[in-house]
């Protein structure tokens, strides 16, 4: 074969080379380009995923409720640390494709830790029955600011008073206010009777305790949601 065909042929094998690889380069740069979204967040949910990774579901204040992947999350050393306990308070960042239902979580970084109510057994189920409510009521990518409010409240509230008694009977209480579940207080909804509950009782206002709040309350959320809280009966056993 003759040297100068030869020369040829090498140089454009070099050129192909090049220009596949700045094509790589270029895919490469706008993966890196790709702009990452920020929103303060509660965390309401992890699942394990593969070997190393996590489910997370959290609640933005600006974006609602997502599900994203933290990559590596399981693994001893990871950049998460206590991030992602459940009812955390964090600033998280993360990139949504729209091809994608899952985002991919870069970081988070714990703006708030209720070490204390998410390391008691007995209060821990507290925050589990106020994190199972929310996995199950907030719409996806919904934004609501009372129920962020509401739910960094209760949990402070918990952390605070190490009991989760009436904390989680105001959540109950006004998760069914804010869902606009709550029934008549005027009228009797057996009977359908307008004698007003405060006058029932031989003149006597009627107070309910904070536990039959709390079941009344977390008893229409369930018939709302048409199904049973699995951590409900938790609560029985602290």
């Amino acid at each position: 074969m003759d040297a100068r065909v030869v020369i040829t042929i090498v140089l454009r094998v070099r050129a192909f080379r090049t220009e596949c690889g700045n094509w790589s380069g270029a895919a490469s740069a706008r993966r890196l380009l790709m702009p990452a979204r920020e929103t303060e967040a509660i965390i309401l949910k992890t699942f394990p995923l593969g070997e190393a990774d996590r489910l997370v579901s959290f609640f933005g204040r600006s974006s609602g409720r997502m599900r994203g992947v933290a990559a590596g999350a399981r693994r001893v050393k990871n950049r998460y640390g206590s991030t992602l306990e459940i009812l955390s308070h964090v600033q998280i960042w993360y990139v949504e494709k729209e091809t994608r239902d899952l985002v991919r979580i870069q970081q988070a970084d714990l703006l708030e830790s209720f070490h204390k109510a998410q390391s008691d057994y007995g209060l821990s189920t507290g925050l589990a029955v106020i994190s199972e409510i929310s996995e199950l009521i907030l719409p996806e990518h919904e934004v609501s600011e009372p129920m962020f409010r509401l739910i960094l409240l209760v949990a402070r509230e918990v952390e605070r008073t190490g009991d989760w008694n009436l904390p989680l009977s105001y959540f109950a209480f006004w998760t069914v206010r804010l869902g606009g579940w709550l029934p008549r207080f005027d009228r009797c909804v057996v009977c359908d009777a307008g004698e007003r509950l405060d006058r029932i009782v031989d003149g006597e206002p009627m107070k309910a305790s904070a536990k039959e709040l709390r079941e009344a309350a977390l008893g229409w959320i369930e018939v709302h949601l048409e199904r049973q809280l699995r951590t409900r009966e938790l609560l029985e056993t602290t």
